[in-house]
C-alpha cells in the first residue's frame, strides 16, 4: 500500500513539474520602428511575421497590436518558443527597423516609398494620413 501511495505521489510531482516547464508565462514586447507608419507597412509586416511565425518560430507569437501613429508594434509571445531578439531580427529581415537595429538593406530597398524612413524621403505625405485603413 505504501509503494502504491508513493508511486502516485511521485507521478503527481513529475506531472506538475512538466506542466510548470511547458507553460512558461507569455509576455508582451513593444518594438518601435521608424518606418512603420501606414496601413500598407502594417500589412506587409504582419504578413511577413505570420509566415515567419509558422515556419521558424514554432508559433511563438500569439497576438499583434499596432500603433501606427507612434510607429510601434506590441507582440504577445511565448518566451520559451521565440526570443525578443528573434522577433526583432524577423522585423529587420522584412525591411523594418526594430528598436535600435536597422532593417536589412536588401529588404528595405524592396519596400514601397511610403514605408521608408522619413530621412530617406519616405513616410506619409503631408495632409494625407495613411494610418487609417482605406475603404
Amino acid at each position: 500500500m505504501k509503494k502504491l501511495f508513493l508511486t502516485i505521489v511521485v507521478m503527481l510531482v513529475i506531472g506538475m513539474a512538466k506542466t510548470q516547464v511547458m507553460s512558461a508565462k507569455m509576455e508582451w514586447i513593444t518594438i518601435k520602428s521608424a518606418n512603420l507608419k501606414c496601413w500598407e507597412c502594417k500589412e506587409r509586416l504582419m504578413n511577413y511575421l505570420k509566415s515567419e511565425n509558422a515556419a521558424n518560430m514554432q508559433n511563438g507569437m500569439v497576438d499583434y497590436r499596432f500603433n501606427l501613429l507612434q510607429g510601434e508594434i506590441r507582440i504577445f509571445y511565448h518566451p520559451d518558443r521565440v526570443t525578443a531578439d528573434e522577433i526583432r531580427t524577423a522585423m529587420n529581415n522584412a525591411g523594418f527597423d526594430a528598436d535600435s537595429t536597422k532593417a536589412e538593406p536588401d529588404s528595405y530597398k524592396k519596400l514601397p516609398p511610403i514605408c521608408k524612413r522619413a530621412e530617406d524621403g519616405g513616410g506619409p505625405t503631408k495632409g494625407k494620413p495613411c494610418h487609417i485603413q482605406p475603404y
